[in-house]
């Protein structure tokens, strides 16, 4: 059987394996000049390959329709890309939050290591061509007209079976442009809105978020609620970083993940109805936190307010924090009555933020949307419109949180794909 696969992401690469693996002849199609571009940047350059959770918790971790993963999640786990990589030299580490790294700490290392499998199984990768039709004829794919970077002319190549992983929106200097959509749509699928997930988000006090642009909270305990019903929306434990917008970093990321799927998102983000709440001091209660404000204020007691938080703060939180508790900056530590301090404990217990919206999707780490997952044949992967056209990866309207998730999404349906 003759597969072509549009896209060498991931989804894409594992697709490859998989088909391959059955003795099938497998041609990856690849606009970009390589294969893997997104790839390289996930994990901040490292490539958080996978978790290390059991696969019964992975769905949990998928907001975005993570029931119609069951099959692909089952055909294809963590422990078959860990094996897959260590077959080709490639040893991997786990650090906090269950996430796998490669050891080497290099995404390329981890792109490699499947290019050398797609080598290994005489994969036929062609780069710089453009897929720009699926041919089909009776409802049943034909093959594909493509357009080679060094050749004008359009071609038409044949194929048995066509795998469309081409990724979503985000991160388009990769090559995933929404082309996979278009060409879906074009044969009769539909696509759920697409927008942008794990995203940073912009904060209505802009300038305080500026102040302390390229700071990083380790270990702080965040919140978003709901003002006008009081309800918790999303909450989480971990690391953040603000920037001259407004917030990002890991606990941000997945929150965006659960906010954009909140009902009326949008007229409360309008209203200045989602506030983000951060316990700058979770392991303290209010009480215990006044107990060690005092204990400094004792230290400090000559000084200048404004000198007296070092031991508490990073320092480009100091002057934010100072301006909204209200005290005078230039007062003496033993001039600060009781009801300041305790002012004090509240804003660090409860530092809030107005959100007031989502950046660009090509800040997203991944799209939310795609291909509607009705008319894809969860088992397989298969179209339920076009015979012998599957789907595979973030072109599925499927999205999960951080933690490697998202990889391990791509290749499990790449692999279902492939095998099918």
């Amino acid at each position: 059987m003759k597969v072509i696969i549009i896209g060498g992401g991931p989804a894409g690469m594992l697709s490859a394996i998989s088909a391959a693996r059955k003795g099938d002849t497998v041609t990856i199609l690849e606009k970009m000049n390589m294969c893997g571009k997104k790839l390289l940047i996930t994990g901040k350059g490292r490539c958080n390959i996978t978790s290390s959770l059991d696969m019964s918790e992975f769905i949990k971790n998928v907001p975005g329709n993570g029931k119609f993963l069951y099959s692909a999640f089952s055909n294809f786990t963590n422990q078959d890309i860990i094996k897959i990589l260590e077959q080709n030299n490639v040893k991997v580490k786990e650090e906090r939050g269950n996430r796998i790294f490669p050891e080497s700490n290099k995404s390329l290392s981890v792109l490699n290591a499947l290019l050398q499998e797609l080598r290994k199984l005489k994969v036929d990768i062609q780069t710089n061509t453009k897929v720009t039709k699926i041919l089909t004829k009776e409802d049943k794919v034909i093959g594909v007209i493509c357009d080679k970077a060094k050749n004008p002319e359009e071609q038409t190549i044949l194929a048995d079976k066509v795998i469309l992983a081409t990724g979503g929106k985000s991160y388009q200097s990769t090559g995933s442009t929404g082309d996979g959509y278009v060409m879906a749509k074009e044969l009769g699928h539909s696509i759920t809105k697409i927008r942008p997930s794990l995203v940073p988000l912009i904060c209505k006090e802009k300038e305080l978020c500026k102040n302390m642009q390229g700071l990083s909270l380790k270990n702080v305990s965040i919140k978003f609620i709901n003002l006008e019903n009081k309800k918790v929306i999303y909450e989480d434990f971990g690391e953040m970083l603000f920037t001259h917008f407004g917030v990002s970093g890991p606990t941000i990321l997945s929150a965006s993940a659960h906010i954009l799927r909140y009902k009326n998102v949008e007229n409360l983000l309008k209203e200045d109805k989602i506030k983000l709440v951060i316990d700058l001091k979770p392991a303290l209660s209010e009480d215990k936190l006044n107990h060690r404000i005092l204990k400094d204020f004792e230290e400090f007691k000559n000084k200048q307010f404004k000198n007296s938080l070092e031991n508490l703060l990073p320092k480009k939180m100091i002057d934010p924090i100072i301006e909204l508790s209200g005290i005078d900056l230039n007062k003496r530590v033993n001039e600060i009555n009781k009801n300041e301090r305790l002012n004090l404990v509240k804003l660090l217990k409860n530092f809030s933020l107005t959100i007031k919206g989502f950046r660009d999707i090509n800040e997203a780490i991944i799209t939310a949307g795609g291909i509607n997952i009705k008319e894809i044949n969860s088992s397989t992967m298969e179209s339920k419109i076009i015979k012998g056209l599957y789907f595979a990866g973030e072109i599925i309207d499927v999205d999960a949180y951080t933690g490697g998730f998202n990889l391990q999404i791509a290749y499990s349906t790449g692999y279902t794909a492939g095998m099918n």
